[in-house]
């Protein structure tokens, strides 16, 4: 007779057999507060037992408001382990735009950080939903830590089924109707492959949201039997100190927040040795700048370029970090071998290697669509492959360079400037730590690219320079119409630079002086 099926396991139930390993060893570190794998463990089983007696059940939707706390990972595996979907909101939207969220995903519980209680607040007002759990004490809602402390920590049989969703996740900025890729818990494990396997157990240092990728590699860690150490927000120094203090191993931020992070005065003077793998992606990173980053840190940079639509899609490991090899640098790394990538045109033909097209791509990590939107999803899911809207190529090696996303390309007189080329090239300039490029229609409704650079404190160049820079290396069509200077970039929630407020303000400064 053939051997019984295993039963299905979700990633929280593993990660809570991870746990129960060694009960004692310390896994989480916030604000002085120090947690054992036992009493996340326990606080997990008591909290799923919580939620359950607050008539939250398999299939209906939890919405997280909260920071990087250990009750908001606990929170999370209550809820999946229940078989719920979860959704994180992004802390720095506006209150319309996460009641818009609340409300789409049909939440049942939201369970809210007592420090976003008066959001929270604001949230339920646009938004009712049936239950307002905080985690602790709070003028609103119920306090779920003192409903789970009554409970028992004896283990909850996890309910969730492969096929069932466990997230929901949304793109950044959402406005209006949002865009929610929704993803099974058969899927909630891509980031395990991914990531190389250590000898001695990882030291992750999370400095971003919990709702973004680093919340991925965060269960990843635990799996490992590693330690989370828990910021509420980047700050270069506090990251810095928190460094060289934990004995950090594993670090992910996205490239501006890099930047900061070398750039900073105490980077000089920390100890930043015990870093293992300090991996950097969510959006464009400049060779130039990933080159100071090698030279910073040493040989610990890694690349990984994905999507929430599509998972894992490619990754540019430590040896490819090589400052020997600059169309290495600049590209996102080779394509998992689990993965498959074509290049298409328009007409959906496969390009060869080296040509620009879209980037599609075929895997088991293909998101289950979008949220209550058919059509947006049969847009992008075609015949089983999904169609990222990245432009890219590969090279004859299989790996993939990304150069623009399509609706960031800007259509100049004469063919297409990729935003990310003449990034890249305007911070090889000396005086230039980073840059922004984008277009911006003028008043013959015709795209004029505009640049937004971050010189070198102290730096005397001006825009005339860098247009002639540009003229001279790429030609007239990329120069841009025009550069102006600022200290830094305004950047999203999630920490990518946010053009699109930096179209609105070039508009706005165009209609003020007619140019």
């Amino acid at each position: 007779m053939p051997a019984a099926a295993q039963p299905f396991r979700t990633y929280v139930e593993e990660n809570l057999d991870a746990l129960a390993v060694d009960p004692g060893r310390q896994t989480l570190v916030h604000e002085g507060r120090r947690v054992t794998a036992g009493e996340l463990r326990d606080l997990v089983h008591r909290m799923a037992r919580a939620l359950r007696a607050q008539g939250v059940d398999r299939g209906q939707t939890v919405t997280l408001l909260s920071g990087n706390a250990p009750e908001t990972i606990a929170a999370r595996y209550a809820a999946n382990l229940i078989g719920c979907r979860v959704n994180h909101l992004y802390n720095k939207l506006s209150a319309e735009s996460q009641a818009a969220i609340v409300r789409d995903v049909e939440t049942q519980a939201l369970i809210v950080d007592p420090r976003y209680t008066e959001r929270a607040i604001e949230i339920t007002e646009l938004a009712p939903v049936p239950a307002v759990l905080v985690l602790g004490p709070a003028k609103t809602g119920v306090d779920l830590l003192e409903l789970a402390a009554g409970q028992s920590a004896e283990p909850f049989a996890g309910s969730a089924q492969p096929d069932d969703i466990c997230t929901i996740r949304h793109t950044g900025g959402t406005t209006g109707h949002p865009k929610g890729i929704c993803s099974t818990f058969a899927q909630a494990r891509w980031f395990r492959g991914v990531m190389p396997e250590d000898a001695e157990p990882p030291r992750q240092l999370v400095c971003t949201t919990l709702a973004h990728a680093a919340g991925m590699m965060a269960d990843n860690t635990l799996n490992a039997g590693g330690t989370l150490v828990l910021l509420d927000d980047f700050d270069p120094a506090a990251a810095l100190a928190a460094i060289e203090r934990e004995r950090i191993t594993d670090l992910f931020l996205l490239p501006p927040l890099l930047y900061q992070l070398m750039d900073h005065p105490d980077a000089q003077h920390t100890d930043t040795s015990s870093l293992r793998r300090l991996t950097y992606g969510g959006c464009q990173a400049s060779p130039a700048r990933i080159a100071d980053a090698i030279r910073a840190f040493g040989p610990v940079l890694m690349q990984g370029y994905g999507q929430n639509e599509a998972g894992g899609i490619s990754i540019l490991l430590p040896e490819d970090h090589d400052l020997e090899r600059p169309d290495r640098l600049r590209s996102a790394g080779k394509v998992l071998a689990e993965v498959e990538v074509a290049i298409r045109d328009e007409q959906g033909r496969d390009l060869p290697a080296g040509e620009h097209g879209e980037v599609c791509v075929r895997s088991e990590m293909i998101m289950q669509g979008y949220w209550k939107q058919p059509e947006l999803t049969a847009e992008v899911l075609r015949d089983g492959w999904l169609h990222t809207g990245d432009i890219g190529f590969l090279d004859a090696d299989n790996y993939l360079t990304i150069v623009d996303r399509i609706k960031d390309m800007i259509v100049v007189v004469g063919g297409h400037v990729y935003t990310t080329e003449l990034e890249d090239l305007l911070n090889t300039h000396p005086e230039v730590q980073q840059s922004a490029v984008f277009g911006v229609r003028d008043a013959d409704r015709m795209e004029q690219v505009h640049a937004v650079v971050i010189p070198v404190p102290g730096s005397g160049v001006d825009a005339q320079q860098l247009r002639d820079m540009v003229r001279a290396e790429r030609g007239a069509m990329y120069e841009p119409a025009h550069v102006t200077f600022a200290d830094a970039l305004p950047l999203t929630d999630a920490g990518k630079p946010d053009k699109k407020l930096l179209r609105v303000q070039a508009e706005a400064a165009q209609e003020t002086t007619g140019r």
